[in-house]
């Protein structure tokens, strides 16, 4: 299996078994209510189109700061349809005339506060542009619902076509971009929101989500599923799947888990990834040994029977191509990633490495405690077998470029970059380096620049020249002390 590009992960763990051949906006808030004067401000405005990344200048949006989705969809899987209304919490941070949210599906009614306003199009589509009765006043509360119905499978945005659905499953799993296809979003991981997912289908189906199941109410011929997790999230990590699954949960240590694997897969499949889902509360035990505690209130995981190509960190609960039962280290990238990347988000999507690199690097962790090769041989290894004049080492990892986001380089050299860390300050302060990460960033954003500020904070030690070698310079690094490597 480790032959298949199967995971953006596996890119990593792929290209390792080769070698070895060879500020958050997370506050929930109650009933939205204006506060915005009659009269128009003198200064409002539109709000702008983006919300200022420059790899996609028009994710998320400008002037507004949301702290929750309330989503209530409903699906067909014989149309691939999907209809429904999403409530959206924001509070204006500017005077606004009219702002964005990031969607794609045709929409039928948006109102704020109850009233009617007016929407249109912009920017092939992927904008929608909302004028309220009256404009917005800074730090002023307002709910805002969306009701839309259409066939996402028809839209694609920045080169995507992210719905992934047949005729008996759908599961909505991507990165950067997968809230636009089912949910209207502020659709940047610097705007994190509780997200509460209602998904109505047919009598006998499955949907499974982020967090807690809330309830379940069947109807003559359909069931809606309320799921909602604890802790806000990006958009792009909030998820549903709706298929004919088998599900199991439990506790480990205290905390709930939740599991679940598709009917669509062969029997064989099914019993060997609900294997590997079940070593869930296991990896998260292991890894909170390493990083503290688990980040969020309950965990899991899910197998789909489509083919997305990658696993994804989805909060609380990653989702997963069928690989077996015995690749634990893909579970261990994953859940990883609920504390890099889900817990601690990038700051831009430029800083990616931060949450890839930092995954693929526990997988190593990983390996050398698990009776395999130390995270040490296998920096040595991809040294030495990858040449000076590789392409790998012509991508620079704190700024890959929107087309590199997801290059071999971003997990390998960026699991390298942290290995040659250890190497350079010692096992103790490394370790001391990343738990004081974790904390000071926790819930947050991270950026590239602030990691290397703690860990010269952390280490007490100069490490300018050792990050510029690493992350800033598109060549093989000398192999050198100062560069964790002699």
């Amino acid at each position: 299996m480790t032959t298949r590009a199967v995971s953006r992960p596996l890119i990593s763990t792929a290209l390792c078994a080769t070698l070895a051949v060879a500020l958050t906006s997370a506050t929930a808030i109650g009933p939205a209510t204006s506060i915005a004067t009659a009269e128009a401000p003198a200064a409002a405005a539109d709000g702008a189109a983006g919300i200022g990344d420059a790899y996609w200048p028009l994710d998320g949006n400008g002037g507004i700061d949301v702290a929750r989705y309330e989503i209530a969809n409903r699906y067909a899987f014989d149309t691939k349809r999907l209809a429904g209304r999403t409530r959206v919490e924001l509070t204006a941070t500017t005077d606004l005339s009219s702002f964005s949210l990031d969607f794609l599906l045709d929409v039928d009614k948006v109102t704020v506060d109850g009233e009617k306003a007016a929407f249109t199009r912009s920017d092939g589509g992927h904008e929608l542009r909302i004028t309220p009765a009256a404009p917005l006043t800074a730090g002023s509360r307002h709910a805002v619902v969306v009701t839309y119905a259409d066939k996402p499978g028809k839209y694609a945005y920045a080169g995507e076509r992210n719905w992934l659905a047949d005729a008996h499953e759908v599961v909505t799993m991507n990165e950067p971009h997968m809230a636009p296809w089912w949910f209207p979003a502020n659709d940047h991981p610097l705007d994190k929101a509780i997200v509460d997912v209602k998904i109505r289908v047919p009598n006998g189906r499955e949907v499974v989500s982020n967090g807690k199941l809330r309830g379940r109410t069947v109807g003559k011929a359909a069931t809606t599923w309320h799921w909602r997790a604890d802790e806000p999230m990006a958009p792009y990590l909030a998820f549903f799947a709706a298929g004919d699954f088998t599900l199991a949960q439990g506790k480990h240590r205290g905390l709930p888990w939740l599991v679940a694997v598709s009917e669509g897969l062969s029997a064989n499949d099914q019993k060997a990834s609900m294997r590997l889902m079940k070593r869930t509360p296991a990896v998260v035990a292991w890894l909170e040994k390493d990083l503290g505690d688990y980040p969020f209130s309950v965990v899991g995981g899910l197998t789909t029977s489509l083919d997305p190509g990658f696993a994804l960190e989805n909060q609380t609960r990653p989702t997963y191509p069928a690989v077996g039962g015995s690749y634990t280290s893909l579970v261990v990238h994953e859940l990883a990633h609920q504390w890099f990347g889900d817990d601690i988000a990038v700051q831009q999507w430029r800083d990616i490495w931060l949450n890839e690199g930092f995954a693929s690097f526990m997988e190593w962790r990983y390996s050398e405690t698990h009776g395999e090769r130390s995270g040490k041989a296998i920096l040595k290894s991809y040294y030495d077998t990858m040449a000076a004049g590789s392409e790998f080492w012509k991508v620079t990892v704190a700024d890959p470029g929107a087309d590199k986001v997801f290059d071999g380089a971003i997990y390998g050299r960026g699991a390298m970059t942290l290995q040659a860390l250890r190497n350079r300050v010692g096992d103790d302060t490394f370790w001391r380096i990343l738990r004081t990460w974790i904390h000071e960033q926790r819930g947050g954003n991270g950026a590239t620049e602030e990691f290397e500020e703690v860990a010269g904070r952390v280490s007490g030690q100069d490490l300018r020249g050792f990050f510029t070698a690493w992350l800033r310079t598109p060549s093989k690094p000398a192999a050198t002390a100062d560069n964790g490597l002699a």
